[in-house]
C-alpha cells in the first residue's frame, strides 16, 4: 500500500500557469480590481502546500459591486439577440478546446487531481458551453386558446435577472460552466463565487470569456475566503433574482434559510450518500470496474461518488476480493506527476475528517483491508482505503466520505438491500444497480437518479444532456443541466394574444410575501414599461390576473 508517494518530475509543460508570488484580482464591470479592502489570500498546491499565488479577498462592499455591475449589463445583455448569445458561448467553446492542458493544469495545481482526470474535466465543462450554445436559440414557450375561446393567451420566456453562482472546489471548471452557460443562454447577468480553495481556475476561464467578448458585466467574479458575509450581503439585495449553489447540505440549508424572506428562486445541488449494489447475479468483474470508477474518480471528493457498498452475501467475499486487488494496485501521488492515480485530498482538514471517519469506523468493528492511514507530508494525502465488515449503524455509513474511501457492507436479499440504501434517505443520492435487478429495485428509493452501470464512462461524462440532464435533482427540487438547466434561469411573460394583460408574469408570483399561484407579483421597474431591476430605485407595481382575488 502507500506507504510513500508517486517519485517522479512533473510531466513536461505542467508547471502552474501563475508565477509564485503573483497576484489575481476581482472581476467587477469587466474591469480587474483589488478587494476594496485591499486584503488578499494565498492560494496553495495540496499536493506540496506551496502557496502558487495570491488572490484578492472580496467582502460584502464587492459582492454589492459585482450585483451593482451585473444590474447595470442586464437590460442589454438580456435584449441580445440569442443567436447572438448562442455564438458567443460557441466561441468560448472554441476557444477553451486547444486550451485543455493550460486549464488542466491550473486545476491540478490548485485541486490536485492527477492531470488526466484534470484533462477530462476540461473536456465536459467545455461541452457545457456546446451544449448550451445550442440551447439558446431554442428557448421555449407556448401559444394556446384561453378558456373563453375567443383570446388566445401567448407565454414566451424571459430571464430571470441577475444570478448569484456559488461553485465548489471539486470540480472548479466544469461547475463554472454548468452554471455559467445556462444562465448567459438564458441571458441573465452573473455575479460568480468559486470556491476559496480554487479560485485561480474561474479567474482564468473569465479571461477567456472577455477574450472572446462578452460584454462588461455580465459575468463578475468575486473570490474570497470570507462567503458567509458576501452571500449574506447578496440574498438580502432585491435586487438578485436568483442562486444557484453545488456544496454541502449545510450550507445549502443556510442559503436557502436566507433566501426564503425574498422566496428567491434557487437551484440547489447538496450533499448525497450514495449507495452502489451489487446483487448476487452481476457480472462480478464489470462491477468491480464500475465500483473502482464511482469510488475513485477524482480520489472520491465528488459528490456523485460512490459512499456505500451493498453487496449481497452469496458474492461479498469474491467482489470484496477483487475491490482489494484493485485498490492496493493504486498509485498515490501528486497529479502532476507521470502514473499517479490518486491525487492528495484537499486540505489538511478533509485528511483529519477521513482519518477520523476510519478510526471510528475500526472501533466499531470494521476491518481495513487496504490502507487506512493518512500519509505524512508534505502534501494532504491519505491512502486509498477498504473497509469491510462495517455495521449498518457505523459513522463511516451515515456520513458522507469525500475521500478515497471503500466502505463495503453486505446483504441478504433485494429488500434488505433498499432498506440499507434507504436508510440515509433524508439525503438522496444516486443508486447505481449491478445488474437485472434495475428495473425493480429503483421503485422503493425516495429520491436521486439511477445509474446502471454507464454513469462513468467518460464519453457518457462529456456529454451535458446526459451527464447532468433532467434526472439529476435534489431535496430543494433544484435541476442542473441539460436541456431543463435554460428554462430554470427564466421566467414565463403571459399575455393575451389582443395585447391585453401585456404585464402578467407567471411563475415566482408572490402575495403578502408568499409565493402563491401565478396571479400576482410586486415588481420594481427600471422605467415604466421595463421589467429589468434596476440599480436605483424606481417604480413599482403590482400586476394581478382579473379572477384571482384581491391582490
Amino acid at each position: 500500500m502507500a506507504d510513500s508517494l508517486v517519485e517522479g518530475s512533473p510531466i513536461p509543460g505542467t508547471q502552474v500557469l501563475v508565477a509564485e508570488g503573483g497576484c489575481h484580482t476581482l472581476l467587477i464591470g469587466g474591469r480587474s480590481c483589488d478587494a476594496a479592502d485591499g486584503t488578499r489570500f494565498n492560494v496553495e498546491d495540496p499536493a506540496t502546500e506551496r502557496v502558487l499565488t495570491t488572490v484578492a479577498n472580496a467582502g460584502a462592499v464587492d459582492a454589492s459591486l459585482g450585483l451593482d455591475a451585473a444590474v447595470d449589463a442586464g437590460a442589454q445583455w438580456a435584449a441580445t439577440p440569442s443567436r447572438a448569445r448562442s455564438e458567443l458561448l460557441r466561441r468560448a467553446f472554441d476557444l477553451l478546446v486547444p486550451r485543455i492542458d493550460d486549464f488542466a493544469r491550473s486545476i491540478t495545481a490548485e485541486m490536485g487531481k492527477p492531470l488526466a482526470d484534470a484533462r477530462a474535466e476540461v473536456g465536459y465543462a467545455a461541452d457545457f458551453l456546446r451544449w448550451f450554445a445550442e440551447e439558446a436559440v431554442r428557448i421555449p414557450g407556448r401559444f394556446t386558446p384561453a378558456p373563453d375561446g375567443t383570446t388566445q393567451i401567448v407565454v414566451t420566456g424571459r430571464p430571470v435577472g441577475p444570478c448569484y453562482l456559488v461553485t465548489p472546489w471539486n470540480f472548479p471548471l466544469a461547475m463554472a460552466t454548468r452554471k455559467l452557460a445556462p444562465a448567459l443562454a438564458a441571458g441573465c447577468t452573473v455575479v460568480l463565487k468559486p470556491a476559496e480553495l480554487t479560485p485561480l481556475t474561474s479567474l482564468l476561464f473569465a479571461e477567456l470569456l472577455v477574450e472572446v467578448g462578452l460584454p462588461p458585466g455580465v459575468v463578475n467574479v468575486v473570490t474570497t475566503t470570507r462567503p458567509a458575509e458576501v452571500s449574506a450581503a447578496l440574498l438580502a439585495d432585491p435586487r438578485l433574482r436568483k442562486l444557484s449553489f453545488t456544496g454541502s447540505t449545510a450550507v445549502g440549508r443556510t442559503l436557502l434559510a436566507q433566501a426564503a424572506p425574498r422566496v428567491l428562486r434557487t437551484s440547489m445541488e447538496l450533499g448525497g450518500n450514495a449507495p452502489f449494489v451489487v446483487f448476487d447475479d452481476a457480472d462480478l468483474d464489470a462491477a468491480v470496474v464500475g465500483a473502482m470508477q464511482a469510488k475513485f474518480r477524482n480520489g472520491g471528493q465528488a459528490c456523485t461518488a460512490a459512499n456505500r457498498f451493498l453487496v449481497q452475501a452469496d458474492v461479498a467475499e469474491p467482489f470484496t476480493d477483487r475491490i482489494v486487488q484493485r485498490v492496493a494496485a493504486l498509485r498515490l501521488g501528486p497529479g502532476d506527476v507521470a502514473g499517479t492515480d490518486v491525487g492528495p485530498l484537499v486540505d489538511a482538514r478533509a485528511v483529519r475528517k477521513i482519518d477520523e471517519l476510519v478510526r471510528r469506523a475500526v472501533a466499531q468493528g470494521a476491518r481495513v483491508l487496504a490502507g487506512g492511514r493518512p500519509v505524512a507530508g508534505p502534501g494532504h494525502f491519505f491512502e486509498p482505503t477498504v473497509l469491510a465488515d462495517v455495521a449498518p449503524d457505523a459513522d463511516v455509513l451515515a456520513e458522507k466520505v469525500f475521500g478515497p474511501v471503500v466502505v463495503l457492507t453486505s446483504f441478504t436479499d433485494e429488500r434488505h438491500a433498499v432498506e440499507l440504501a434507504k436508510r440515509d434517505g433524508v439525503r438522496p443520492g444516486e443508486l447505481r444497480l449491478h445488474p437485472r435487478r434495475v428495473q425493480g429495485a429503483p421503485h422503493d428509493r425516495r429520491a436521486g437518479r439511477r445509474d446502471d452501470r454507464d454513469q462513468h464512462r467518460p464519453d457518457l461524462q462529456r456529454r451535458g444532456a446526459l451527464r447532468w440532464g433532467q434526472a439529476v435533482r435534489n431535496r430543494s427540487g433544484g435541476r442542473h443541466g441539460g436541456a431543463a438547466g435554460v428554462p430554470r434561469d427564466q421566467i414565463r411573460r403571459v399575455r393575451r394574444a389582443d395585447g391585453r394583460g401585456d404585464d402578467s408574469i407567471a411563475f415566482g408570483a408572490r402575495r403578502g410575501g408568499q409565493r402563491c399561484r401565478p396571479c400576482t407579483r410586486t415588481i420594481q421597474w427600471s422605467a415604466p414599461g421595463s421589467w429589468w431591476p434596476s440599480s436605483q430605485p424606481g417604480h413599482r407595481r403590482s400586476v394581478r390576473t382579473p379572477g384571482c382575488g384581491p391582490a
